[in-house]
C-alpha cells in the first residue's frame, strides 16, 4: 500500500511540474504537453515483451532487448522534445527546465512501478 501511495504521489508531482511549465503566466505555452504521448508510450514495448517472453530462461532475449531499446528511445525523445522546443524559441528555457524536472519524476515513477509490481507474484501487473 505504501508503494502505491508513493507512486501516486510521484506521478502527481511530475504532472504538476509539467503543468507549471505550461500554465505559469510568464510561460503560457502548451507545447510541452506533447510529452504526455511519451509517458503513455514508454511502458508499452516492455509490457508487450514481458507477455511474449518466457522468464524461465536466464539468458538474454532479443525481444526483451528490443523492447528496452525502444523504451530508451522513447524516454530520450521525451527529454529531447522540450529542449528542441526551447531552442526553436517555442517555449522559454524556464518552462523547459520545469518539463525536464517533470520528465525525471514521471519516468522515475514508471520505473518504480515496474520494480515494485514487475515480479511474478500473486499481485502483478501481468494479470492486467
Amino acid at each position: 500500500v505504501l508503494a502505491l501511495i508513493s507512486l501516486s504521489f510521484g506521478g502527481a508531482v511530475g504532472l504538476m511540474f509539467l503543468m507549471l511549465g505550461c500554465a505559469l503566466p510568464q510561460y503560457n505555452q502548451y507545447w510541452p504537453l506533447f510529452v504526455l504521448f511519451f509517458y503513455i508510450l514508454s511502458p508499452i514495448p516492455y509490457c508487450i515483451a514481458r507477455r511474449l517472453v518466457d522468464d524461465t530462461d536466464a539468458t538474454s532475449n532479443a525481444c526483451k532487448e528490443l523492447a528496452i531499446f525502444l523504451t530508451t528511445g522513447i524516454v530520450v525523445s521525451a527529454f529531447g522534445l522540450p529542449i528542441v522546443f526551447a531552442r526553436a524559441e517555442l517555449i522559454y528555457w524556464g518552462a523547459c527546465a520545469l518539463v525536464l524536472t517533470g520528465n525525471t519524476v514521471i519516468f522515475a515513477t514508471i520505473l518504480g512501478f515496474f520494480l515494485v509490481f514487475g515480479s511474478n507474484d500473486d499481485f502483478s501487473w501481468q494479470q492486467w
